[in-house]
């Protein structure tokens, strides 16, 4: 089996994005499948046609973005069709699997219609949602509602979709994509490389000022999406009950300084530890100083449709979470088991629940072993990957006059 993937871009840089990638590639490897790897322009700057990276050898497009307004999306589209059909012609794989977002499905389409190669399309989000800056306004804007057409356009004709949870499966089949079309691969973690929540660091404690604190913390990437000021909103009642308490933010990002300037301005500064960006070999430091990390996303299309994988990683380290109920989590958190829910976007849900569980200290070795179980059991790129064999081989099988579109 040959499969050539098609990406918005890889390691070495870092994201939510690269590390799935990577994760389902090795995976992959480990069936015993050949795989090829070709991002796009927005790989940024390379040095070379081909790199190779942590294990995996990867094609590189490049290309000078035009000048010209209205010609980005064009330009990038247009040269990673080029470098796609040299690539391709050169590999001859069997499958084409283009990845988000959708100015990578239409090179795809295009050079596997020109050599008879079926496509498979990766939804991971949507690229509309993406253009209206994360689902947070304008979504019958112009812009909105081309990138949607585009989405949709590309949706009916590849050979087969697959995406990341059902929310977003939903929201395909809605489209008028046929349900046997559309697979489920779930966002996963490899168990093994997570080791549980060890003891706090007493000097990081010390340091960071949390000494004799119960502490709440978020560690990631600080976008409006993600809730942390309703976190920071809830904070004072918190207080109110429970005046140990204290909040840890690990990270950096677009809010950063408004949730600074948010914490002073309800009197809490003191109480909220901001620690910047940290280095990812340092992480698990962070993490073993939290007694209950806080996922409070505000309720949009993108984060009811979409599971994050923070929570995933959360669990597989038997650690402790409350999290907002939109979809994405719902899919993920099953209340009272593995983690809990309070109502998206509402502050004196939050407050309740955090305290609820702070004082629920018999119950959580069970949650926190429920939490990992379920990842074990449920969320591993073992168990993910493995839904990728029937898609592959049945496309293998098509002839061309057959396939979509």
């Amino acid at each position: 089996m040959k499969i050539l993937h098609i990406l918005d871009h890889s390691i070495p840089l870092h994201s939510g994005y690269t590390f799935r990638t990577a994760a389902i590639l090795r995976e992959q490897h480990r069936l015993g499948w050949e795989t090829f790897h070709l991002t796009s322009p927005k790989q940024g700057e390379v040095e070379g046609d081909e790199e190779d990276v942590d294990g995996l050898h990867f094609h590189r497009t490049r290309y000078r973005p035009r000048k010209s307004p209205g010609l980005g999306e064009w330009g990038l589209m247009q040269a990673l069709t080029r470098r796609l059909e040299a690539v391709a012609r050169e590999l001859r794989p069997d499958v084409l699997h283009a990845h988000s977002p959708a100015l990578n499905a239409l090179p795809a389409l295009r050079v596997g219609r020109r050599l008879g190669i079926p496509v498979v399309y990766e939804v991971r989000a949507f690229w509309e949602d993406a253009a209206v800056d994360h689902g947070t306004s304008r979504e019958n804007g112009l812009r909105y509602r081309a990138t949607r057409a585009f989405e949709s356009y590309i949706l009916r004709r590849v050979d087969h979709v697959t995406t990341i949870c059902n929310g977003l499966r939903e929201d395909i089949i809605a489209r008028g994509i046929p349900g046997d079309r559309v697979t489920v691969i779930p966002n996963a973690v490899d168990a093994e490389a997570f080791r549980l929540g060890g003891e706090p660091d007493a000097d990081l404690k010390t340091e960071l000022g949390l000494d004799d604190a119960r502490v709440l913390g978020f560690i990631g990437s600080f976008y409006a999406y993600e809730g942390l000021d309703l976190l920071l909103e809830a904070f004072p009642h918190i207080l109110e009950q429970a005046p140990n308490v204290r909040i840890l933010l690990v990270g950096g990002g677009p809010q950063a300084e408004r949730l600074e300037e948010q914490a002073r301005r309800l009197g809490v500064a003191g109480r909220v530890v901001f620690t910047g960006r940290v280095a990812h070999d340092r992480v698990q430091r962070y993490y073993d100083l939290v007694d209950l990390l806080v996922y409070p996303r505000h309720s949009m299309r993108l984060t009811e449709l979409v599971t994050p994988l923070k929570p995933l990683e959360a669990m597989a380290q038997g650690r402790l979470l409350v999290a907002s109920d939109v979809g994405g989590h719902r899919e993920l958190i099953r209340h009272g088991e593995t983690g809990w829910l309070f109502r998206a976007d509402d502050v004196e849900s939050l407050a309740r629940t955090v305290l609820d569980t702070l004082a629920r200290e018999s119950e959580w070795p069970q949650v926190r072993a429920a939490g990992r179980h379920f990842v074990e059991e449920e969320r591993t790129w073992v168990r993910s990957v493995a839904r990728y064999r029937p898609i592959y081989e049945g496309l293998k099988g098509i002839p061309e006059v057959a396939r979509a579109g």
